[in-house]
């Protein structure tokens, strides 16, 4: 099977007064069509720079490297006009945070309405009319009221569903979601992922989930992918890498969720931690990333970045010592 997008080789670098900044380095994975690909890691490993680079919206301190393909064409690289029709028809994305993604100057339904006018060619009137669908899909009470309300007088939830409206108006390909749950209540949360269970099933929707809850992804995802300073570290099937990671990093990410049925069983009734600091990005690795943070560290892991190899029939980790299980 085709994937419906496949980053390879993903590099983007920052260039600050400090010098220069790998963010992401060496990136890769596929996204299969009408699949949903969790993109994990702690805040700062390189997942939302992914997904910019992916849509081309790097600033241009910025420079990225590496292939991008959506539907096997390539788009990396793709000028600006070009780029500008595939963003939003083809590969669309919800922000992380509404209030400064949505524009306070204009109510919701015109912010929305503006989307399908530029893609898809409607009019002022068809556009406010579809616009209200779609609040109805994301399951807006009132829809033909809210298009025409300011982003302030709407609630997190809210907005944030407003935001995912305006990501699939156009019925996208790939649809990029950068924490779509961060800040929602729990009810809120259950809600955001039942739309995009919905849209997965009713627009056959291909989805990446960039989060850093692990609960989420155990919900919604079939793939994960673990990052950690900009290098993907571990790779598979949720079911597979959730119930045997091989890298000790996804070890520590699982050992760190508050697991009711166990307890916090460190001893001093806290949750467990990952020792540590996440290293400078500003210079390339001449050894494992993690090396630092990791108890199975020894010298071999200070020679080389080890490659991301396969551990297990579908599952790879780029670890000199991989194997354990979740709660080692």
């Amino acid at each position: 099977m085709t994937a419906r997008l496949e980053v390879t080789g993903l590099r983007v670098r920052f260039d600050t007064d400090e010098g220069s900044v790998l963010a992401a380095n060496g990136v890769s994975f596929s996204l299969r069509p009408g699949g949903v690909l969790g993109l994990v890691g702690e805040s700062g490993c390189g997942k939302s720079v992914t997904a910019m680079a992916v849509l081309g919206l790097l600033p241009p301190t910025a420079t990225s490297e590496g292939s991008v393909r959506l539907d096997g064409e390539e788009i990396a690289g793709l000028p600006p006009r070009r780029m500008r029709r595939i963003r939003g028809r083809e590969i669309s994305m919800i922000f992380q945070e509404p209030m400064t993604s949505l524009n306070p100057a204009f109510t919701v339904g015109y912010q929305i309405a503006e989307v399908l006018r530029r893609h898809e060619g409607l009019t002022r009137d068809q556009a406010r009319v579809r616009a209200a669908e779609l609040l109805d899909l994301v399951r807006i009470p009132e829809p033909g009221k809210r298009v025409g309300e300011f982003p302030h007088q709407l609630s997190g939830g809210m907005r944030q569903r407003v935001m995912i409206a305006m990501a699939v108006a156009c019925n996208p390909k790939v649809l990029l979601a950068d924490e779509p749950t961060t800040a929602l209540d729990v009810t809120i949360q259950a809600q955001v992922l039942d739309i995009m269970r919905d849209l997965r099933a009713q627009l056959g929707t291909s989805i990446v989930l960039i989060t850093h809850d692990l609960g989420v992804v155990a919900d919604i995802a079939d793939d994960v992918v673990v990052m950690y300073a900009g290098h993907v570290v571990e790779s598979g099937a949720v079911d597979t890498v959730f119930a045997g990671p091989r890298h000790p990093y996804t070890i520590g990410l699982l050992g760190s969720v508050p697991r009711p049925d166990l307890g916090l069983d460190d001893g001093r009734g806290r949750l467990r931690e990952i020792p540590g600091f996440v290293p400078t990005l500003r210079e390339p690795p001449g050894a494992c990333v993690f090396a630092p943070r990791c108890p199975r560290a020894d010298a071999l892991c200070q020679e080389r970045m080890p490659p991301l190899e396969e551990q297990a029939p579908g599952q790879y980790a780029a670890c000199v010592h991989p194997g354990g299980h979740a709660h080692e």
